[in-house]
Formats: C-alpha cells, structure tokens, sequence
C-alpha cells in the first residue's frame, strides 16, 4: 500500500470560462477510485472553487478585489463538491470536504489536528478533498495564504508522510527547449533556474515555476514526485511506465537514530 497525495489545477476540470468540465471531472475520478481500489491511500487536493464561483457569477476575469474573490470562492465550491460527491459516489467511494487556511498549518496546534483529522479520514476509507479556504484567506496579508494548491500539496504530503505527490496539470510534464516531454528529473535545482514565469492566468495563480518550487520541496523531503496531463488518463500508468508525465526522484532521508 502506498499513500498518494493528487492535486488538481484549475484548467484539468474546468472549462476555459471557469464551469466545472464534467466530462475531465468523471475521467479524473474514476482514475482515483482506481488507485484506491488498488490498495493505495489516496488524499485530494483540488482547486477551482473561485473558477467555478466567477463563471456562476458571470465573472470573465479573476477579481482583484479580495472580498469579490472570496465572494466566488464561496460560490464556486458548492459547485464542485457537488460534483464531486455526486461521480465518487458512482463507484461507491465516500468523500469528506477539508477546507484549510494558511494558520491552519503554520500553527502548531492546528497542524496536529488536521493531521489526525486527515489520518482519520484516510483510515476509515474516505477520500479527503482539500483546498484552501479562500472564503476566509486573505491576500493582501502578505505570507498568510499557500500562495497556490501546488505548495498546499507538499505540506499535505509532507504532513501526512506520503509515498508520492502527483501534480496534474493541462501539459504533459516538464518540457524541454524544443517542447518535448522530459521523462526523469534528478537535479530539481538547475531546471528551476530555466523556468520563466508566465503571465498570470485569468483563472487562477499557478504556474510551472510554483510546481517546481513545491516538488524541490518535496523531493528534498524524501516524496517521489511526478507532473502530468490531469485531462489524460494517466495515474494508475505513473508508477509502471514513463510514458506520462515527468518523475521527480525523492531524496533518500537519513533518518535520525
């Protein structure tokens, strides 16, 4: 058995206006609930909520405003836990909603009560679905939010000691100059250097450069790291092939005596 962290970005499940795609929600499910049914423990992490609130609201742009943002936060995450409910529970998998904020981790107290509360969940077969709580988080106190889902999933992964953290995204890994699929990382360190930002998208605020910065992280912590296409079917494939996506090797931890 295995412990998996998969975290999702907006664009895998959601249409370029923000509603949630059902048609990569189904496919990315299914793929899950196969992970599990094969023995392994599996912890989500999704975002999309505000995405989700902008398109409901008739929002062609992410807000600038926090309060606006918040507003579609609320909204939006109705949506997808709906959704979600509604396809884990097509192939008889509970789920819990887990909402978190930047103290929720930071301060120690809070961290072992999320901690328990997740190996909880984990233990009794209920698949936990997290995201940050921007209906409270706020932006404009600088450092008080993960910034991103992708550095959520690494204190998630850290958190609960898991195996491997599969990041999915709309490519198909990290690329090279020429655009072509990089199939093992081992030096983490001199891709970062290469990495542009990209301008911010209109539906969220990641980026290949926030991956890298969260599976340097994670690498360095010991968790085996991967970067996929989350609108192809590519998870039960990650751990027998390399013919998907781009595999970041953990570094061995010397455990303390």
């Amino acid at each position: 058995m295995s412990r998996i962290v998969v975290k999702v970005g907006t664009h895998a499940i959601a249409s370029r206006s923000g509603h949630p795609d059902h048609e990569a929600l189904s496919r990315l499910v299914k793929q899950i609930c196969r992970l599990k049914k094969a023995g392994n423990e599996v912890i989500f992490v999704s975002s999309g909520a505000v995405a989700a609130g902008m398109e409901a609201l008739g929002l062609t742009k992410r807000p600038d405003d926090i309060n606006d943002i918040q507003m579609c936060a609320a909204v939006g995450q109705a949506r997808f836990i709906c959704e979600y409910e509604m396809l884990f529970e097509e192939f008889g998998e509970k789920i819990g909603q887990v909402l978190l904020t930047y103290h929720d981790i930071d301060a120690p107290v809070n961290r072992l009560n999320v901690q328990k509360s997740l190996e909880h969940l984990v233990k009794a077969g209920i698949i936990p679905i997290i995201n940050e709580n921007d209906v409270v988080a706020d932006d404009e106190i600088k450092g008080m939010t993960f910034g991103d889902n992708d550095w959520l999933s690494f204190l998630i992964a850290r958190l609960v000691g898991a195996d491997a953290l599969i990041l999915l995204s709309t490519v198909d890994g990290l690329l090279d100059d020429e655009g072509k699929r990089i199939e093992a990382v081992k030096d983490v360190t001199k891709v970062m250097r290469l990495a542009k930002s990209k301008s911010s998208s209109s539906l969220s605020k990641g980026g290949m450069l926030s991956k890298l910065k969260a599976i340097k992280a994670a690498v360095d912590a010991g968790i085996d790291t991967y970067i996929a296409n989350g609108r192809k079917q590519v998870l039960s494939s990650l751990f027998n092939s390399r013919r998907f996506g781009t595999y970041f090797p953990g570094r061995k931890v010397r455990k303390v005596k």
